[in-house]
């Protein structure tokens, strides 16, 4: 073990890192189909800041617009501002114009509605949500629901940023969600110059052409990440989903079970908390089409906690930079935590 002695500046650093967003995502409804409401989605933006330090204080969406509504902006929003709770807003992209009309409407509102709270709290809007994965022949291969194209996407965020002007949403970064495999199609380019961020999903559960044991999934997620990074051209890339399953059937070679699920977290997501903005999937179920796989990693009864110990290693990967603009990093004695 190597020991390394952290000066007053290295410290100030490591607090510039934390600032970056860590959170969840959130669907708008419950495992159940049920829409979920302001209470509901209060109590697990509540809960999630109780998890592990230094707290999971951001939260994704996917839509803006309530479920069981036309286009009244989302209750997560309010719940949000209340719970101080920083967001990453979501547009539903892959139903047509009309939708994206009713998304529109719903952003107004609710920057009307709350516009100091909006402000403070809205970090970003992802117009759509794996739209062109959906939409190639890979997705197309694997039975994807319909997707939208690169003209298609690059049109709403268009629509999005000329419809915000003027209210307290103005101004806020504005990307789109996909998987590495979508980012780097060539016809997809558009979309890179059109956005302000790239939102990153990487699933190595999911990655069947692949040796996707547990084993192998920090390297192939790093794949993945890499791939994304290469076409985006300098700007920034968030992870938007990753995760693994504590409950489902065999992919390929991935086994979804809860020791694994916290394998992926120590490794994956605790290099991830506090360095980069990171979403993980997810606190509760909430997708109705997955109902033989839970990523979630806590039980919906509070009193249950959660499915396996969300603590990080206490010891781990120290990044820091000194003033010369040197990067070194000491890898410390890591200490493994039972399932």
């Amino acid at each position: 073990m190597h020991s390394v002695s952290l000066t007053a500046g290295v410290l100030a650093l490591a607090g510039s890192i934390s600032a970056q967003l860590q959170g969840f995502n959130y669907g708008a409804q419950n495992a159940d189909g049920a829409c979920r409401t302001y209470d509901n989605f209060n109590t697990m933006f509540s809960r999630a800041k109780t998890l592990a330090e230094p707290g999971f204080t951001s939260a994704r969406l996917y839509t803006s617009v309530q479920c069981g509504s036309d286009n009244a902006p989302i209750e997560a929003i309010k719940a949000a501002i209340d719970t101080q709770t920083n967001l990453l807003l979501g547009v539903w992209a892959s139903a047509g114009q009309a939708v994206i009309d009713n998304e529109i409407i719903a952003l107004k509102q609710a920057a009307q509605n709350w516009p100091a709270g909006v402000k403070a709290r809205v970090k970003g809007i992802s117009v759509g949500s794996e739209d062109l994965y959906r939409s190639s022949p890979q997705g197309q291969a694997a039975g994807s629901d319909v997707g939208a194209n690169a003209a298609q996407i690059v049109s709403y965020i268009k629509q999005i940023r000329n419809a915000l002007k003027g209210t307290a949403l103005a101004g806020v970064k504005v990307g789109h969600v996909d998987t590495w495999t979508a980012w780097t199609l060539g016809e997809n380019k558009p979309v890179i110059d059109a956005v302000d961020f790239l939102g990153h999903n990487g699933f190595p559960y999911f990655e069947t052409t692949k040796v996707n044991t547990i084993a192998n999934a920090k390297g192939q997620f790093y794949d993945g990440l890499g791939a994304t990074e290469s076409v985006a051209q300098g700007k920034p890339v968030w992870v938007t989903e990753t995760g693994w399953p504590v409950r489902g059937p065999k992919s390929g070679n991935a086994v979804a079970n809860a020791k694994n699920s916290k394998k992926y977290w120590n490794q994956v997501g605790c290099e991830l908390f506090g360095n980069r903005n990171t979403f993980w999937y997810t606190l509760y179920d909430a997708n109705t089409a997955q109902t033989s796989l839970s990523f979630a990693v806590v039980f919906p009864d509070a009193a249950q906690g959660s499915k396996f110990n969300l603590q990080c290693p206490a010891v781990g990967w120290i990044r820091f930079t000194l003033d010369l603009g040197y990067l070194y990093e000491a890898y410390l004695e890591a200490v493994t935590y039972p399932v």
